[in-house]
């Protein structure tokens, strides 16, 4: 998965359907698949129309999770001391990055091969403020009655030799269509402020160089990577700091809580009904 996740990427497979110019006369009878048959309009058509909207049953896999991401953060909002989770980042591979996989990785060149093989066309990241944060993270996703992981890449824990550190998690979910319920696998990426802000830079420098990168960017890149990841340990050592010194209030069990006291205090001591014919119950 690249490491830049764009947001707001939702429509683009709807706008490549629209814009993509086939580079076709659609009157010949040329052979454009290479293998001897002939593909016309109407076959185009069909094709175009049935991965537009296997594409958008990706779209909604990303939006199942990025929903129960942020009911996550503002439940953290309402009921913690902070909140772990810092911002939320998504992207959909555009449907030349998957056909262009597909061929790379020589995978058949159908639907059901792209669903098994390539999974990681549904990208969520998840950026947190301390490395014991992405465990819980992990654990309140993978804890979800109806996410299943799928597979689970621990990139901190096992850096990668350039430096690279991610908690990756392959996530299969239901997506429930107005004819069908579908499982769609998801990518979810969770790593700290510093993990994200290497990444991001790493990132940059592969495009610029386009993968060619020189050997003295290449060892300051690892170690930038070194520093991120003392600075991540200092963070955590400060923030095991405060959470020591802070001891939380005990609340009381919601259910059992006598209302009359916020009652009060929003009535007045009066009653209040919600429309003037209201009458008292």
């Amino acid at each position: 998965m690249p490491h830049a996740l764009a947001e707001g990427s939702a429509t683009r497979t709807a706008q490549w359907v629209v814009m993509k110019q086939w580079q076709r006369d659609p009157s010949s009878d040329d052979d454009p698949l290479g293998d001897g048959s002939h593909v016309g309009i109407d076959d185009l058509r069909i094709l175009r129309e049935q991965f537009v909207d296997f594409m958008l049953g990706y779209k909604f896999a990303i939006d199942e999770v990025t929903t129960k991401i942020n009911i996550l953060r503002e439940d953290f909002n309402n009921t913690h001391e902070y909140n772990p989770i810092e911002h939320v980042g998504s992207r959909l591979k555009s449907p030349e990055s998957v056909l262009e996989k597909v061929r790379r990785k020589n995978y058949a060149m159908n639907l059901a091969a792209i669903r098994e093989n390539v999974l990681d066309i549904a990208g969520v990241r998840v950026v947190c403020s301390f490395i014991s944060d992405i465990g819980t993270i992990r654990d309140m996703l993978a804890g979800q009655e109806d996410i299943t992981v799928l597979e689970e890449r621990d990139y901190i824990t096992h850096r990668k030799p350039n430096g690279y550190q991610s908690m990756h998690l392959i996530v299969s979910i239901p997506v429930f269509r107005s004819d069908r319920t579908e499982l769609i696998p998801v990518e979810i990426q969770i790593r700290t402020i510093a993990m994200d802000f290497w990444a991001s830079l790493e990132h940059k420098i592969y495009y610029k160089y386009r993968g060619e990168v020189p050997p003295n960017l290449r060892t300051d890149l690892a170690q930038a990577a070194e520093v991120a990841t003392q600075l991540d340990e200092q963070m955590e050592a400060l923030h095991r700091q405060v959470d020591r010194g802070v001891q939380p209030k005990p609340k009381p069990a919601a259910d059992s809580l006598d209302l009359s006291v916020l009652y009060n205090s929003l009535t007045g001591g009066h009653p209040v009904y919600l429309r003037p014919t209201d009458p008292p119950t």
